[in-house]
């Protein structure tokens, strides 16, 4: 719930006698052009006139308030502006996903100090949260959602939050200005009630578009959305820009991914080698251990070689993992055949369980655990990854199962180079 008024001295919503009732001209209103304007008229008992006018414009969500006071008495009048958004600790009907990294829910504060600040339910009970600020703005955030109050640039504005019977309050509050007898001025903001596009947030306040929060892996996500919106520009379905980003990602990464897979290729290879050396030595784990290195060493093998490529590619995963979750254009956005909605998980499971099948088909390209207890966990992995993914929004699954496909394609290449290079392995 988003309110707004007059408070401080002279302020009607300060009054004892209860909130104003404002008064319409007329009972309904139609955005014919492009701009609409709602005036709401309110004459204190000393006859101040308070017109609060809303400024609506076609296609933003982004809407203007004035609140006009006509000082008609042969007294100053003074008050300050306040805005606040009010919302109970219901979770977030916006939320795809019961499991995995959630969406923040809670208030966000933008100021001079910090300019993106969130204080989440929990931090409200704790304690209030309060600071002064040369503009700056105000917002109760959600998953694809949000709603600010940005008040007009150029004051020293006063933010804040509170709990009032079991509801959350984040609001600011203006410098308070005074009306001379006889006189009329005009203090403005704007409240913005709608969709995390980052354009939109962009056009309607500095580091609004911090609310889409892809957290400390920012500097990589913000190019991945970029790109998963121009794939779409292309080919007009996000879920063919979800498959065209992966396939974009995968190609940067080749060289990195085609050094892992030549590792684990290598270790497939001399798999048998390496049994052989374990039963020839038994439990003399030094003499082992001299042997692999030897074998490592003769063959160029690097027993982490497999692991650190992956590591180093592990950010961008989860930054591309944060752009699909937090990205509103996917919300009701249709795929094909039974996929309608992007953002919320398969209604038939078909996406996970070719995800888990694909998990599998790579356990089979790669070397096994040369222990046993390893080797079972492995094997286990394609099992609880797809139970894992099955509450995963469909756009989140569709990329992983794209990105697992090309890697099974780039290992399969790649272990036949191997295996198809310098015969087998002598034997020691």
């Amino acid at each position: 719930m988003s309110q707004s008024g007059l408070v401080g001295l002279n302020g009607p919503d300060a009054s004892s006698e209860g909130r104003p009732t404002y008064t319409s001209s007329t009972s309904s209103y139609t955005l014919e052009g492009n701009e609409l304007n709602v005036d709401l008229s309110f004459t204190t008992a000393k006859g101040v006139v308070i017109t609060k006018r809303y400024e609506f414009q076609r296609g933003s969500y982004d809407i203007g308030l004035d609140m006009v006071v006509d000082n008609k008495t042969a007294d100053p009048w003074q008050a300050k502006l306040f805005g606040q958004i009010k919302r109970d600790a219901s979770p977030d009907p916006t939320s795809t996903t019961d499991m995995g990294m959630q969406s923040f829910l809670g208030g966000v504060f933008s100021t001079t100090e910090d300019n993106y600040q969130t204080y989440s339910f929990d931090d409200m009970r704790d304690a209030s949260f309060k600071s002064s600020s040369q503009d700056g703005w105000v917002a109760m955030s959600q998953h694809y959602f949000l709603s600010a109050w940005i008040p007009a640039p150029g004051a020293e504005y006063s933010y804040s939050s509170r709990t009032a019977n079991d509801k959350f309050i984040v609001g600011f509050i203006s410098p308070e200005f005074n009306v001379p007898a006889g006189q009329n001025k005009t203090v403005s903001a704007h409240f913005y009630a709608g969709p995390k596009i980052t354009e939109k947030l962009e056009e309607a306040a500095p580091d609004l578009q911090l609310t889409i929060d892809y957290g400390i892996l920012y500097w990589i996500a913000s190019p991945l959305e970029w790109l998963l919106k121009a794939i779409y520009g292309l080919v007009g379905n996000w879920g063919l820009a979800i498959i065209g980003v992966t396939i974009v990602v995968k190609a940067a990464l080749f060289q990195v991914n085609a050094k892992a897979f030549k590792s684990m290729a290598k270790m497939r290879k001399f798999g048998p080698e390496m049994a052989r050396l374990k039963e020839l030595h038994g439990d003399d784990r030094q003499k082992m251990s001299q042997a692999m290195m030897e074998l490592y060493k003769k063959e160029k093998i690097n027993p982490l070689g497999g692991c650190l490529p992956i590591l180093a590619q592990m950010p961008i995963f989860i930054a591309l993992y944060w752009v699909l979750l937090e990205s509103v254009e996917l919300r009701q956005a249709p795929f094909m055949l039974w996929i309608h909605d992007l953002s919320v998980m398969d209604p038939y499971f078909v996406l996970p369980i070719l995800m888990g099948a694909t998990m599998f088909i790579q356990q089979l390209l790669n070397p096994t655990p040369p222990d046993p207890m390893q080797a079972k966990i492995m094997k286990m992995l394609p099992i609880v990854f797809t139970i894992f993914f099955l509450w995963f929004p469909a756009g989140l699954v569709l990329y992983w199962l794209v990105n697992n496909v090309l890697s099974i394609a780039q290992q399969y290449v790649i272990n036949k180079q191997i295996e198809g290079d310098g015969g087998n392995a002598k034997k020691a």
